[in-house]
């Protein structure tokens, strides 16, 4: 099954959910929120290279979403989402130049940065109530590229201004993106809304780099920080 078949498959399947649920809700109940803050991106790294690659570190970027919240029961609710973030990885290469005794540090720092259309459909647990309330989300994601670049700064004595190349979608590179999340939240009265803050991980299933030899095992991972707010329709 291709990725957009599954795309097609899980947005249906959350589309339906979402009408039985709105259907056997009362609309005054329905919350809509947005949140915002920032996802620390990186990738999984093909074990059979080995150290023939250099490690993978965490690439920051924005990230936020807008999100209905749709009680199920007491304590569990619906939370689909349509939102955008930041993914990629960065690779730091470098070595020192001895001149005269003077060590002079050269590296170079890129970033594989993609900007992200995401839909997570995911399952809002509270795990108790009062004035701050913790709860856990947990659900299926399905990502899609906008567009993507990667970013080469040199650096020695300064700092370059920064080089972007775009990115090559459509041939070894895949745009489609399916992952699971998961995450713990703490929610506080705040009028008729709730103010929260939230952190979640997001696991990649989806390889990013398509080859006709050899399956690079390459997926994106993300642990993102964010704040936000609810409130319900209608109020």
């Amino acid at each position: 099954m291709n990725a957009t078949n599954t795309m097609k498959r899980i947005l249906l399947a959350g589309a339906v959910a979402f009408g039985l649920l709105t259907a056997q809700t009362s609309f005054a109940q329905v919350q809509v929120g947005i949140r915002g803050g920032a996802n620390w991106g990186f990738a999984s790294k093909p074990e059979f290279l080995g150290n023939l690659t250099p490690t993978l570190h965490p690439s920051p970027g924005p990230m936020g979403a807008l999100f209905l919240d749709v009680p199920v029961s007491e304590r569990v609710s619906f939370r689909p989402e349509i939102g955008y973030v930041q993914k990629g990885f960065v690779v730091k290469e470098g070595l020192d130049l001895n001149l005269g005794g003077f060590e002079l540090p050269i590296g170079a720092r890129i970033a594989y940065q993609s900007q992200n259309l995401e839909v997570p459909l995911l399952l809002k647990v509270n795990l108790s109530d009062g004035a701050v309330q913790p709860y856990l989300i947990a659900g299926p994601s399905v990502g899609y590229a906008l567009n993507g670049r990667i970013r080469t700064r040199a650096t020695a004595l300064f700092t370059t201004k920064p080089f972007d190349v775009d990115m090559n979608y459509g041939g070894g590179m895949s745009r489609w993106d399916i992952s699971g999340v998961g995450g713990l939240g703490l929610a506080f009265d705040a009028g008729a809304g709730k103010f929260f803050v939230e952190g979640r991980y997001t696991h990649g299933f989806t390889r990013q780099v398509q080859t006709p030899v050899v399956n690079v095992n390459v997926r994106n991972r993300g642990i993102g920080v964010s704040l936000g707010y609810s409130f319900p329709i209608g109020y």
